[in-house]
């Protein structure tokens, strides 16, 4: 009599929820707090930091809440582009532009270039850290990635230079709004893709960790399923 052996099982979905929410929260937190930071190093921001603030210096807004605005706008850009957010990507909006205003309420501007240019290398070092943290969870896409993918679809640009026009776009009427553009805003585009790259690997459940990959950007890389999808990347289970 032959005994029936049955093959593992792979554990739920649910039994990692937990751990993943505390990671998507984690990493929204601390990119909220890296994009502060940087904003304190007064050495040059993101792009999409540069239109934030350039924008909530004509308006007379906190950085924050016009994050938060800007969030939403660019979701509504997803209604003709048929794209669906998510849990991550609703959170994206929300948390990081609030983390940003109470940071900035606690931290003081500092004065000495000595200081100021650590505090921009942790920022950036931060960021790439927090953006590995609150992508590997998979909620959804983040705002700007979902308008990069369905931007990709509808006109059939390679995902990397749909994400450079959005991205020089962005940084250009930053610029000519009064956005702050310095040697920081270098240093993110030249450290922040290897620096995700990185981290998504290092926060990666094993079995993904093959198949991460970043999409390449002049900002922020909010690498997501639908990334993953139009660059013909595998995704991971």
């Amino acid at each position: 009599m032959s005994a029936h052996v049955s093959a593992p099982r792979s554990p739920g979905p649910a039994r990692h929820l937990p751990r993943r929410l505390a990671q998507l929260y984690a990493g929204l937190v601390l990119y909220g707090v890296s994009c502060a930071l940087q904003l304190r190093a007064g050495l040059g921001l993101a792009p999409w930091d540069v239109l934030n603030q350039g924008v909530a210096r004509h308006v007379g807004l906190s950085i924050g809440t016009v994050v938060i605005a800007i969030g939403v706008l660019v979701l509504l850009l997803w209604i003709p582009l048929r794209q669906r957010p998510g849990l991550g990507t609703v959170s994206n909006v929300l948390v990081i532009g609030l983390v940003m205003d109470a940071t900035l309420s606690i931290t003081p501007t500092p004065g000495s270039l000595w200081i100021r240019i650590p505090l921009l290398l942790f920022a950036v070092a931060l960021c790439g850290m927090a953006t590995g943290l609150y992508i590997t969870p998979r909620f959804g896409p983040g705002p700007r990635d979902g308008l990069m993918t369905g931007l990709h679809r509808r006109t059939g640009w390679s995902v990397r230079l749909v994400r450079t026009f959005i991205e020089v776009a962005v940084l250009a009427t930053g610029f000519a709004l009064g956005g702050s553009v310095g040697v920081g805003t270098v240093l993110f585009a030249v450290c922040i893709g290897p620096l995700a790259q990185f981290f998504l690997r290092f926060f990666a459940p094993s079995e993904q960790r093959p198949t991460i990959p970043v999409a390449g950007s002049a900002g922020v890389p909010e690498a997501t399923d639908q990334a993953r999808s139009a660059e013909g990347a595998p995704d991971p289970v």
